[in-house]
């Protein structure tokens, strides 16, 4: 059984950081793609950034240069860390796992709430 268990989230200023972690579990051969998402309410959850196993990564428009991606290939963990926080970067923020225990599949995880205040 495979567990993607996000944490980092919570409430902070405009201007503040925060950094997410997201770390996979279980019966895992092999890790692909690794990627965070986020919805905010009332909207579709959309693509924040992504990195593949070679550490390439591609970043949604809104958070270039702000957001930054990385991994731990050996932990099989992902990192999101965020920097100069906007009120409109509130969302709950999911990551997602393309890995492979009998077969590849896509896994999420729970979500963490994070809040950015005026």
């Amino acid at each position: 059984q495979v567990q993607l268990v996000e944490s980092g989230g919570g409430l902070v200023q405009a201007g503040g950081s925060l950094r997410l972690s997201c770390a996979a579990s279980g019966t895992i051969s092999s890790v692909n793609l690794m990627a965070w998402y986020r919805q905010a309410p009332g909207k579709p959850r959309e693509l924040v950034a992504a990195i593949t196993s070679g550490g390439s990564t591609n970043y949604a428009d809104s958070v270039k240069g702000r957001f930054t991606i990385s991994r731990d290939n050996a932990k099989n963990t992902v990192f999101l860390q965020m920097n100069s926080l906007k009120p409109e970067d509130t969302a709950i923020y999911y990551c997602k796992a393309n890995l492979r225990t009998l077969r590849w599949y896509d896994y999420w995880g729970q979500g963490t709430q994070v809040t950015v205040s005026s």
